[in-house]
């Protein structure tokens, strides 16, 4: 699952992180949901997760974003000034599945290192 933050904005920093951290243990008890990974560039979040197939992988986005959002503004009321629309999360969503089998571990792999740099230069030099 990946999706972004309204507008694109960086907001994605370490007190918010704790706090998304501490909400999806709550969702995950409620609902029954082991969020697996979960990493974050500062706009965007990527998560890894194993569901019930009761719920579709829409709905636990739905659930996952309406919940973290309305107890972000509880808890951090001045990101209401920041997102003046009254919503944290853009409306739209990526969601794939993927298998134990096959690229489980690659999926997993690359939301530990997201947000870190890999060696990859910032531009690549298309003339030399």
């Amino acid at each position: 699952m990946v999706f972004p933050v309204k507008y694109g904005k960086a907001l994605l920093q370490n007190h918010i992180l704790l706090a998304i951290a501490k909400i999806a243990e709550e969702i995950a008890v409620r609902y029954d949901i082991e969020f697996e990974k979960i990493g974050c560039d500062e706009d965007h979040m990527r998560i890894l997760a194993n569901f019930s197939p009761k719920y579709s992988g829409s709905e636990v986005v739905g659930m996952f974003k309406s919940i973290t959002a309305r107890e972000l503004f509880k808890q951090f009321p001045l990101l209401k000034k920041e997102l003046w629309g009254g919503e944290f999360w853009s409306d739209g969503f990526y969601f794939a599945t993927v298998s134990e089998q096959g690229n489980w571990k690659v999926v997993e792999h690359y939301i530990e290192n997201q947000g870190k740099t890999m060696g990859i230069s910032k531009q690549l030099c298309l003339l030399a």
